[in-house]
């Protein structure tokens, strides 16, 4: 294979990049077990749940970014860079491919990005292994002494998801940026982000009954629709920014000069293709482009509506009133970082807090979900985002 059409996946370097993650999510660790070295168990395993929490959405950001430097290919096959670990040992190849290509997808800057976010991937896979591991021991050792037992199916299916999502991210660089794949890694790192939240919320609750908010039935019902929603516009949101069709529309609130500009829809949702063509292998027209881009502008508007309807009653419950006003910060951030994407030509920054606000608003919701339940009600972990509403 020549060094210009290198191997799609190469698992030579893969220890290496496992001890890498192994360091990485050994500064975590350390940091918890330094800080609560006198607490229980159960205390430390809701501590390094917190910090993965955390980690993740920063790595859910760094993706982002990733995406948005285009440097998602900067490393053209899966696990390493060119065979190797890192760029250091593939400047050869990179160089070749620069040379050949200055403004294209292999760069020096873009391959240490796309690595440095598999790292930072590897490292929370790590800490996700280690979350796994300690509630079944934990487990366990509640079963045998008689007590209520944690249950550890959440934290193995955090898991399993997390193997998953990595399978998803070798898609997206093996499938050249194939948009229905992409879109889907971004859909994976948030499921993994409201997997996190509903165990760091659970942990919470086995350490204090005040973790648990009353609820009337008909606000959790709201906050399921306003999840399911959010979730519906962040796929057409991805879908957005996979097909580069957030400057499709670069006037608000109008489009193009017109409330209802030429737009192509059954082309431009045609999910399974490449990135920039159709099905059939033609350039993807600007009218489909088009069609992206407003739809998930009008389901903004629904959306909107209705998170602030859900701010406005949660604001109205003494208990509820913390996450009302993170609820509707949140929905501000989303507005403003939104249309500055859209009048200033899609600003590094205005498109990452976009990123960052959704998935925010992923953990409020999922947050504020598993609030409104007790641990007695806990639903089989088959299901993670309907059981706490259920």
């Amino acid at each position: 294979m020549s060094m210009d059409t290198p191997s799609l996946y190469d698992f030579s370097p893969v220890l290496q990049l496992m001890l890498m993650g192994l360091v990485l999510a050994g500064g975590p660790l350390a940091w918890i077990w330094l800080r609560k070295r006198q607490a229980s168990t159960m205390h430390r395993l809701q501590a390094l749940t917190f910090l993965t929490l955390f980690l993740t959405f920063d790595l859910v950001l760094f993706g982002s970014f990733t995406r948005l430097t285009d440097s998602g290919l900067g490393c053209p096959d899966w696990p390493g860079c060119y065979g190797n670990a890192s760029p250091v040992g593939a400047r050869v190849e990179i160089a070749a491919a620069q040379q050949a290509m200055p403004t294209g997808p292999v760069t020096h800057g873009k391959a240490w990005v796309e690595m440095i976010h598999r790292y930072l991937a590897t490292g929370v896979g790590v800490l996700i292994l280690v979350l796994a591991a300690v509630s079944w021991r934990e487990h366990l050792r509640q079963r045998s002494s008689g007590g209520a037992p944690l249950s550890p199916w959440w934290a193995t299916l955090t898991l399993v998801w997390v193997c998953v999502q990595g399978a998803f991210g070798a898609l997206t660089v093996t499938m050249k940026l194939f948009p229905a794949i992409v879109t889907l890694h971004l859909l994976g790192g948030l499921f993994l982000l409201a997997l996190l939240s509903l165990q760091a919320v659970r942990y919470a609750q086995m350490q204090s009954a005040a973790a648990t908010r009353v609820a009337p039935p008909g606000l959790r019902r709201l906050l399921g629709w306003g999840l399911g929603l959010l979730t519906l516009q962040i796929a057409l949101g991805g879908w957005v920014s996979t097909n580069y069709a957030v400057l499709a529309c670069t006037e608000f609130p109008a489009c193009q000069g017109s409330w209802w500009p030429d737009m192509n829809f059954a082309q431009g949702f045609e999910i399974w293709r490449e990135l920039g063509l159709t099905g059939s292998g033609e350039h993807i027209s600007f009218a489909a482009l088009t069609a992206i881009h407003y739809a998930h502008r009008l389901a903004a508007y629904v959306v909107i509506a209705v998170l602030l309807g859900l701010a406005w009653r949660m604001h109205g419950l003494p208990q509820w009133r913390r996450p009302a006003r993170w609820l509707a910060a949140l929905l501000l951030l989303q507005f403003l970082s939104g249309l500055s994407n859209v009048v200033l030509g899609w600003p590094l920054l205005a498109a990452v807090l976009h990123t960052g606000g959704a998935a925010g608003l992923v953990v409020l919701l999922t947050w504020s979900l598993a609030c409104s339940q007790r641990m007695g009600q806990q639903a089989a972990p088959n299901v993670p985002f309907s059981s706490p509403a259920a």
